[in-house]
């Protein structure tokens, strides 16, 4: 008892997999890398940055790859009229699908350096790598610099540019539903506490702990904002957001009648970042965008019952939904 009000706690949890990619039909992407003169570097994708950060990804991939900074990577993303195709920005695809493709183009133009420079050096290619802006020889780096490299290749008309796709492995499903639909899942548990007034029904959610296993966290930064997004929306998922539609016609169109989760209304999300690295992603990596989302609704109704004794099968658990289960209609 808080007050004279009666508040019960639970806790529930969710969990989650979900397949990286579209299912079961090809969706490959595309990429190009060009090192330009000053060692900078220019990357061309097909792949729509929509607020995910996927052009921050691709460039740290690129980067990586190439031993460069990747603040001198320029990613040119979206561009229908320069870039190859990437496919949509949707089914968490991109830093799997078109990451793959940014990497395989950055390993081809790389291998025009380090010909180049397996002659300048009397070495195997094979023995040669490029970091932080030096060629490398069996992990020691050596004096040449990329720079100069790139200046002997445009000497002799040598262009470090390179191409990649990647086409995940995926088969069709049959008649019966079998087939290989992903080449990758992502996997996820979350954990939520909830406090609910069983005299007005609101349910608050105290804390969120959210364990995702994103196979290789190319930007931790970006995955934790990607996760806490995610539970955030969740929230409105199992609490707040109905679309009403009566005789076709939707009945809340506006924000001041149809509810979404405020800031206040965020709680504490503690987020657990599982690197179990994918063999056929960039660098170990594949996609955490939706699935950060899909956990959140069920260990929410999971708690709630766990509080109250009730279960629900429809969302939003609203509060008059809440008092009607506990106290009758």
């Amino acid at each position: 008892m808080e007050g004279g009000t009666m508040k019960k706690r639970g806790v529930g949890v969710g969990c989650m997999w979900y397949g990286i990619g579209n299912t079961g039909v090809p969706n490959p992407a595309g990429a190009f890398v060009d090192f330009l003169d000053d060692g900078t570097v220019l990357v061309l994708t097909g792949c729509a940055d929509i607020g995910q950060g996927s052009s921050t990804v691709l460039a740290q991939i690129a980067a990586e790859e190439l031993g460069v900074n990747m603040e001198d990577v320029l990613v040119v993303a979206g561009d229908t009229g320069v870039s190859p195709d990437a496919g949509a920005t949707s089914a968490s695809r991109q830093t799997y699908i078109s990451g793959n493709a940014v990497r395989l183009a950055a390993q081809q133009a790389k291998q025009v350096l380090l010909e180049e420079a397996a002659e300048v050096l009397g070495a195997p290619a094979g023995e040669l790598e490029t970091a932080s802006g030096f060629v490398w020889r069996n992990g020691e780096r050596t004096s040449l610099a990329l720079e100069e490299v790139l200046s002997r290749c445009r000497a002799k008309g040598k262009l470090s540019l390179g191409g990649g796709s990647f086409n995940p492995a995926a088969t069709q499903l049959d008649a019966d539903g079998q087939g290989v639909p992903y080449a990758t899942y992502s996997f996820a548990t979350q954990v939520v506490e909830v406090e609910v007034d069983v005299e007005t029904g609101k349910v608050s959610v105290l804390r969120i702990v959210a364990a995702h296993d994103v196979g290789r966290a190319i930007n931790p930064a970006a995955v934790e904002g990607q996760i806490e997004g995610g539970c955030v929306m969740g929230l409105g998922y199992a609490l707040l957001e109905e679309v009403r539609v009566k005789e076709g016609k939707i009945e809340n169109p506006a924000l001041s009648v149809y509810l979404v989760p405020m800031s206040l209304d965020v709680p504490e999300i503690h987020t657990i970042i599982v690197e179990e690295e994918e063999p056929s992603g960039p660098f170990g990596a594949k996609g955490v965008g939706e699935p950060a989302l899909i956990p959140t609704a069920a260990a929410v109704a999971n708690a709630v019952a766990d509080a109250l004794g009730v279960r629900f099968y429809e969302l939003p658990i609203t509060l008059e939904k809440v008092v009607e289960a506990v106290h009758g209609s």
